[in-house]
Formats: structure tokens, sequence, C-alpha cells
């Protein structure tokens, strides 16, 4: 198995970078705007497999001013078992880096899909992180806790998140801190609105000693398939033309000021930079 702790540092801030595994995705059903002939030719050009796509996760955590930050917390230990050991595996690669989770003084939430909030809560359902603040976008707070907009969202995969979401933030007792977008949330680490992927959705820039990397978040869910085609929808998306649009506007900013971006959803682990391609872009690996 290749290694799923990697670490290096931002100035005065350490950086580890955590696998939580990854799940094979379709490409039948994967883009709301362009068809499986489309993708299946970026695939390939790309010499990627064509029947599959597989859609990885690292969460990462941070010891900066002197605390453990952990930014998102993958699937959770319950899908362990349930995928077989292909994700969930967040809490076992803390472990091999020496990470207690008792040691873990903060986790700031992104957003609020399963793959980033699920790992909030160990296998039993209860706080994984038990000595952690917890804190969470204002924005996307409002939305999924609002029983009105429950109550009107279409059935399926929304209903599906407001549902996941009580599950979770009920079992913390709802004790979390809200914060905004361009706020510190922890030392060097500065919130960034990115909504469309979800109506709050935040990414984050580390700051240290003159040197930066922007956390994406969900910004783009595949390294080759929306950096060539960034206009191009997501199913996951909940806002998906603003989603294609805050992803521009993203990389248009990561190429003019040279920024290296940390990618949830990359390949592992996720540390690249973003240059013009044409339309689109492309992400090279960090070396």
């Amino acid at each position: 198995m290749t290694s799923e702790v990697h670490r290096y540092k931002l100035g005065d801030i350490a950086v580890t970078v955590l696998s939580d595994g990854f799940r094979m995705a379709s490409p039948d059903t994967y883009l709301a705007n362009a068809s499986k002939d489309d993708l299946v030719a970026t695939l390939a050009a790309a010499g990627l497999p064509t029947d599959h796509m597989r859609n990885t996760y690292a969460p990462i955590m941070l010891e900066t001013g002197g605390k453990r930050v952990l930014i998102d917390t993958g699937n959770g230990e319950a899908a362990l078992a349930q995928s077989k050991g292909e994700r969930g595996r967040l809490q076992d690669n803390l472990a091999a880096a020496g990470i207690g989770r008792d040691t873990i003084d903060v986790v700031v939430i992104s957003h609020f899909h399963a793959d980033h909030v699920n790992g909030l809560l160990d296998a039993e359902s209860k706080p994984a992180f038990p000595k952690a603040e917890i804190k969470v976008p204002d924005a996307e707070w409002t939305f999924w806790m609002d029983d009105g907009e429950m109550s009107r969202a279409p059935k399926g995969r929304m209903t599906e998140l407001f549902h996941n979401n009580r599950r979770v933030f009920d079992a913390l007792g709802r004790k979390v801190t809200r914060y905004a977008w361009n706020a510190e949330v922890a030392p060097g680490v500065t919130a960034v609105g990115t909504p469309g992927h979800s109506i709050g959705h935040t990414s984050f820039v580390v700051s240290s000693s003159g040197k930066q990397v922007f956390v994406q978040g969900d910004v783009n869910n595949h390294a080759i398939v929306f950096s060539r085609n960034p206009d191009w929808h997501g199913w996951f998306d909940q806002d998906p033309v603003q989603a294609a649009a805050t992803r521009r506007r993203v990389y248009d900013m990561l190429v003019a000021d040279r920024m290296p971006v940390q990618a949830y959803h990359h390949p592992f682990p996720g540390l690249g930079r973003v240059e013009k391609d044409g339309n689109g872009y492309r992400v090279v690996p960090a070396a």
C-alpha cells in the first residue's frame, strides 16, 4: 500500500495530509451538462480508465499557533466496514501519523456533505474528536438547519443530506462555533467563500512566513475532468452554474498569484499548482 500520510511545512505551519480512502464512481451519470461520451473522451485523452473514476478523500491537519486543526473529517469510521476498507480510513491514518484523536483542538468543516462531516462521529455515533471545538460555515449551518428549507427540499439527494446533517450534528448536541467568510478560523487560516458545490461551501487560504496554499475543498472534484472542462456540471453540485463560475474565479486567481492548491479529491496527496491550458486549466502535482 502506498503511503497515506504526507507531511510538509508552510512557513511555521506543519501540514499533514491524511487519506480517508476512495470511492469508485461511474462515468454514466457523473455530469449534468455533458454526455458520457464527452467524459470518456476526456478520461481516455489523459490515459485514465474509462469505465470508472477513482474519487479520493484527503482531509488535512495543521499544527499552527500551538493548536492542532483538522480541516474536514472524511466519511467516518462506520464507513470502514460498510465499504470493506475502501474509505473511512482517517482515524487509522491519524494513528499511523502518531496523532491521537484527543489531541485535535479544532475541527473546521468546509461544507455539509457526508464525505466531509460523517467523520465527526465514531462508529458508535459518539464524538470522534471529543476535545475539539467544531467550527462550521455560518451559511451552511443556516441552510441545513432550517426546517423550512428541509421541508422544501426535493426528494432524493437533498433530503438525504438534510437528514444526515441532522443525524450528525444532533449527535454532537449541535455544539458548534459558526464562522463567517473572510475571517480567520485558526492562526494563519482564513475562510474564503466558494459557493456553488453547496450553498455555503468554503475554502481556506493558509498563510505563514510569506508562503500560502489554497485549500480548495470541492471547488474541483476531479483533477483532470473539471480542470480541462471547468464549465462542466457535476451531478453533486447544489448550484452547478455557480459552482462552475466559482471554479473559474478560483483557478484564475491561483494562476495569477502562483499559489499552490491543496485538493481534497485530487490524487493523494493532492498538492499541486494550477496552470492555464487553452480554455481550461492543468493541475500539475507537486514534486
